[in-house]
């Protein structure tokens, strides 16, 4: 009789090109979640692809538990005159909903962070969503303090030159 395997550990790891689809059910996921954003599976799929196919604009870490993906977060990188050095700017930190509750936001969180101390990055800035408790909660148990900034933007619509 064969036998049959148990589940390997969670493990992060780099995303690559071939975890495009779970990636984009993910962001998808998330923005369905939030006020701002109104979730579009091309322009999750593009963003996420800009990524992958260069390393320099960030990098995507996965948790997943043989081929299933169960979270992942989004570091990009950009540079701070203020800090004076490279900073990130992290986004989608998202565990599916399944997976919620046992530890694998805080397991993706601090390898985020451990990979931003070992790179020398200066900072990581986060947005949250202002009306979900939860989220800020658990930032600030992993050390991340309110700003006195606040966010402003300006989205250009997807209009055609003319």
């Amino acid at each position: 009789m064969p036998q049959l395997s148990a589940p390997s550990e969670p493990r992060i790891e780099p995303a690559t090109l071939e975890d495009l689809p779970q990636l984009a059910n993910l962001v998808v996921a998330l923005l369905g979640e939030e006020e701002d954003f109104t979730p579009n599976r091309i322009k999750q799929e593009h963003g996420l692809r800009l990524i992958l196919e260069q390393p320099l604009r960030g990098r995507i870490f996965v948790l997943r538990n043989d081929h299933t993906l169960i979270g992942m977060v989004n570091l990009l990188f950009t540079i701070s005159t203020a800090e004076g050095g490279f900073v990130i700017l992290m986004e989608d930190v998202i565990v599916h909903p399944m997976h919620r509750g046992q530890g694998y936001g805080s397991m993706l969180l601090k390898h985020a962070i451990e990979f931003a101390r070992e790179k020398k990055f200066k900072r990581i800035t986060l947005l949250t969503d202002k009306i979900s408790a939860e989220s800020q909660r658990f930032f600030q148990k992993h050390d991340f303090v309110f700003s006195h900034m606040i966010p402003m933007r300006l989205v250009f619509g997807d209009e055609s030159a003319g």
